[in-house]
């Protein structure tokens, strides 16, 4: 790798949109690598560009970073990942990404009508909850499709 290959963090920050302290937390956590200056300034290869991208892209659909290390993980260490390579990776989460849709649509759908009565509250909402019997069911939003009811990702 030549050195004029390599991005310094500025470079990265800039071109990536993410900033200077998420890059130094990814690097902790084993989600990009850089490498060193004799002066122990960091420089990235090209490819942390996709990675960084990735990595936008998976937590903002509620992907936690365990699960990003996951699939990043299988990304070849030998060379930068191709298409295929990422293409191979992001279908394993279309499942996930269709039952998202499919609560979302479901939580849209529900909330015309639950906001249509004009009560406010399903505690004692007649029609979505009469009698509260959703609290047997424990504390949380047990009316919610089960993908929507998911604890925020890491």
């Amino acid at each position: 790798m030549h050195a004029k290959d390599l991005l310094t963090i500025g470079e990265v920050v800039a071109r990536s949109g993410f900033p200077h302290s998420a890059l130094r937390f990814y690097e902790r956590e084993g989600l990009v690598s850089a490498t060193r200056t004799a002066g122990g300034q960091r420089r990235y290869e090209r490819g942390v560009l996709r990675r960084l991208a990735f990595i936008r892209a998976a937590r903002s659909i509620g992907i936690g970073l365990d699960d990003v290390r996951a699939a990043l993980d299988e990304l070849p260490a030998d060379h930068t990942p191709t298409k295929a390579d990422w293409t191979r990776l992001s279908k394993t989460w279309r499942g996930r990404l269709d039952e998202q849709i499919d609560a979302l649509v479901a939580l849209r759908d529900g909330l015309d009508s639950c906001i249509g009565c004009g009560c406010l509250s399903l505690a004692r909402c007649r029609l979505m909850n009469p009698e509260d019997r959703a609290a047997a069911a424990g504390d949380g939003a047990r009316l919610l499709p089960a993908a929507l009811r998911r604890g925020p990702a890491a």
